[in-house]
This record gives C-alpha cells, sequence and structure tokens, in this order.
C-alpha cells in the first residue's frame, strides 16, 4: 500500500502531499482548488554531466557526450506512435527538457488531465530505440546543436564554463557534439534508460484541482515495480583555479554581451545556504539595490542584467550575465563593488527588503501550478521541502548573510567570458 504524508506549512497556510508508491516512485501531489490547470512533470536524475556511471558497484560505463538530451529526444517515439501525437489528441500543452543534472518530461491542460496522465506515465515508461529512428534522429538533433552554436547567448556561456572547467562534464554543451553523438546506438540508449530511468531514481509532481485518490487512481494502474539499484555516477579531479580568466570571441552581434563568473570550491549546498545565498544574490542584482544601478547609470548593463548560483554534481559558481558596451569595466565594478560588500558587510535595511523580495516571490509562485511542481522537482532531488526553504528565507538572519557572503566571490578565481560584434 502506497504510504502517503500530508505536509503543511503554518506560515503560508497551505498543504501538499507526499506518496511513497509502491512501486519505487516517490510522488508529490500540491491541491489548487478552483484552478483550471494542471500540470504534471516527471524527472530522473539523469542529465548532461552524467556521462560516466556504475551501477551496484559495477564496472564504471563512459557513454557518449549529449546522450541524456538523445535519450529524451527518443522517448517521445514509441512503437504505436508518437506521444506528441497523442497529447493533440487530449488538447494538453506537452514539452521535455534535459538540463545539467535532470531530464523532464512534462505537460499542462485545462481539460482531460486522466488521459494526458496516462500518455505521460505510458511513454516514458516504455523505450522504443531501433537503429534506423537512432540514426534519423543524429541528422535533427545535429541541427539543434548548430542552432545553438549560432545563439550568441550561448555561446558566451559555455566559453565561460570551458574557461572555469578543466575535467567536469559542466563544460560540455548540453546535447554535446554532432561527432559525439555518432557514437550513440540503441544499446547505449538501452544501457542508460535502464540504469536512470528506475522509479527509484525519479520523480512525478503535479498540481492543480486534484486529489490523491486521483493521482493513485492513474499511477497504480500504469507504474511498473522497480527494483531499487545503487546509481554512482563518476568526475575527474577538477582543480580549484579557473583554466582561463579572460576569453573573447566575435559574433554577429549588434552590442557585446558578457557573462563573469566565480568559481567556487565544489561543495553540496544546503537548503538553509541556499536562501542566504538567494538573499545576496537578489541584493546584488535587483534593481532595488545599488549595484544594479550603479551599473545602470553608467551604462554597463541593460535589462538583461542578471545573475544565478550555479551548483549541481562536483560544480558551484556564481554568474552574472548582460549585454554591455564595455564588459570589461562592467566586470571591474562588480568585482570592486563585491569586495567592499564583503569587507563592510550588508547593512539591515537592504537585508530585510531583500529578504522580503525573495519571501515574496516565493510565496506568490504557490499560485501557479507549473512553478509549484517544477519547485517540488528540484527541492525533491535536492533532498530539500518547498516549505520548509520558504521558512529558512524567513528566519534568515543578516549575521547569516554576511557569513555566507565572506566565504563566496574569490577575486583571483574569476572568468570573463565575452562576444564582441564581428564587424567583418
Amino acid at each position: 500500500m502506497s504510504k502517503i504524508t500530508e505536509i503543511k506549512s503554518a506560515r503560508v497556510g497551505d498543504k501538499y502531499y507526499k506518496i511513497e508508491h509502491d512501486s519505487g516512485l516517490t510522488i508529490y501531489l500540491y491541491p489548487k482548488s478552483d484552478y483550471n490547470s494542471k500540470y504534471a512533470i516527471f524527472g530522473t536524475r539523469f542529465g548532461s554531466v552524467n556521462n560516466a556511471f556504475s551501477l551496484d558497484g559495477g564496472d564504471v560505463k563512459k557513454v557518449p557526450d549529449g546522450i541524456a538530451h538523445y535519450l529524451e529526444h527518443k522517448m517521445f517515439e514509441c512503437e504505436d506512435g508518437d506521444a506528441f501525437v497523442k497529447y493533440a489528441k487530449t488538447g494538453a500543452n506537452a514539452n521535455a527538457y534535459t538540463s545539467f543534472n535532470k531530464t523532464c518530461y512534462l505537460f499542462g491542460c485545462t481539460e482531460n488531465f486522466d488521459q494526458s496522465f496516462e500518455i505521460l506515465l505510458d511513454f516514458v515508461q516504455r523505450p522504443y530505440f531501433t537503429e534506423e529512428t537512432v540514426a534519423k534522429e543524429q541528422g535533427i538533433i545535429g541541427q539543434e546543436i548548430r542552432m545553438y552554436d549560432d545563439s550568441a547567448e550561448w555561446v558566451v556561456m559555455f566559453n565561460m564554463l570551458k574557461g572555469m572547467y578543466k575535467s567536469h562534464p559542466v563544460q560540455i554543451d548540453i546535447a554535446g557534439t554532432v561527432e559525439s553523438i555518432a557514437e550513440i546506438t540503441p544499446e547505449l540508449l538501452y544501457d542508460c534508460y535502464y540504469t536512470f530511468y528506475n522509479l527509484n531514481n525519479m520523480v512525478l509532481c503535479v498540481s492543480g484541482d486534484l486529489t490523491c485518490e486521483d493521482i493513485l487512481k492513474t499511477a497504480d494502474k500504469m507504474l511498473k515495480n522497480c527494483e531499487k539499484h545503487d546509481i554512482k555516477s563518476y568526475f575527474e579531479d577538477e582543480p580549484y583555479e579557473v583554466q582561463s580568466r579572460y576569453i573573447e570571441q566575435k559574433f554577429p552581434v549588434s552590442v557585446p554581451l558578457f557573462n563573469f563568473g566565480y568559481k567556487e570550491k565544489c561543495h553540496k549546498v544546503t537548503q538553509k545556504e541556499t536562501a542566504e545565498i538567494d538573499i545576496i544574490m537578489t541584493l546584488l542584482t535587483s534593481p532595488s539595490f545599488e549595484l544594479y544601478n550603479k551599473l545602470d547609470d553608467e551604462k554597463l548593463i541593460n535589462q538583461s542584467f542578471d545573475a544565478e548560483y550555479f551548483d549541481g554534481q562536483g560544480y558551484n559558481s556564481v554568474i552574472f550575465s548582460s549585454e554591455s558596451r564595455s564588459p570589461k569595466k562592467a566586470a571591474e565594478v562588480i568585482k570592486e563593488y563585491i569586495e567592499n560588500l564583503k569587507a563592510n558587510g550588508v547593512n539591515e535595511e537592504d537585508f530585510e527588503i531583500a529578504k522580503r523580495e525573495v519571501y515574496g516571490d516565493l510565496v506568490s509562485s504557490l499560485n501557479n501550478v507549473e512553478a509549484i511542481a517544477n519547485a517540488m522537482v528540484d527541492a525533491h532531488f535536492n533532498n530539500s521541502d518547498i516549505f520548509g526553504f520558504i521558512d529558512d528565507v524567513a528566519e534568515c538572519k543578516l549575521e547569516d548573510v554576511n557569513s555566507r557572503l565572506k566565504t563566496m566571490f574569490d577575486t583571483d578565481n574569476t572568468t570573463l567570458s565575452v562576444i564582441l560584434p564581428d564587424k567583418e
């Protein structure tokens, strides 16, 4: 019998459910009564960085770069027809994506939820690969790789990651290369599928006007019991120091753009640390605070200015990005401002404003079924929970943020990646 646990938040006055299904799959349901839209996402801990792994302590297997993304593409092609064609009949809006750390399949709908839910649970559990279909996909994904090669935003980011990381596969394009995907075979796809698409390694998150009974009715019918296995990913030793401090490339753009990253020591970030980091990132990027306005006043950024704390299996960094007519100057201003902030500390007023901004965004996201489901996926894979994270933000103290700030932003360990207009 599946175990159902109710998870409540006194702070936000809401609740959701964790279902430990007999099949081995963990399911989360966040009921949103009186909402017309429903959303479901089915994810596995298999991303582009997981290109070397072992199962139950066996030999380490090395697979071609881009295979997780390739597998995502192939999963929609079922023996009895394309899953997208099936979704078209139910009216659901379906999609999928592969990131560095996970692959997710999803759909949103306002009607025919049960039928769309069955389609999701069916095709993700039923791989179908042949020599012919795999070979056909190589051309399609090759075109996608070339398309991203023509994207300045994509190129500037991966140039920065290649400058930062020597050995870690996070520097490799999520889709791989034209050469690496040419090595992919049906046998390799099945090998990766049966390793990582084990229900014990996956999560299913649903939000909308639904009950646990609604979800279990389909889950009990569709889910196949899986034996739990020990999956381990392997990464070469990665030095702390960046490989290159500066990388420049010409591109057909009208305005230069940059990614400026601080490489950190690899470590697992706790939920409490993530709350502190989110407040710090808001202090550094929000128009409510000094750095954004300083950069804006000097015309060193535009509205595209953003930053993220970028972390996963074997990598941690902070990345700033924007269009800028003077990327080197923008990076210097960011660096100088952060050094002063570390030396003098965040003041109480700015801290409270930033904390309220982060808290407000988190609470308002609970009114969006898509945002809720994606937050539950991330929380599950990070061994945290969405209500606990909201509590950590609300209870964060100024001294916590200032203490965290001192552990971040090593000025001597940065990479600036710049795309300049190609006047030719």
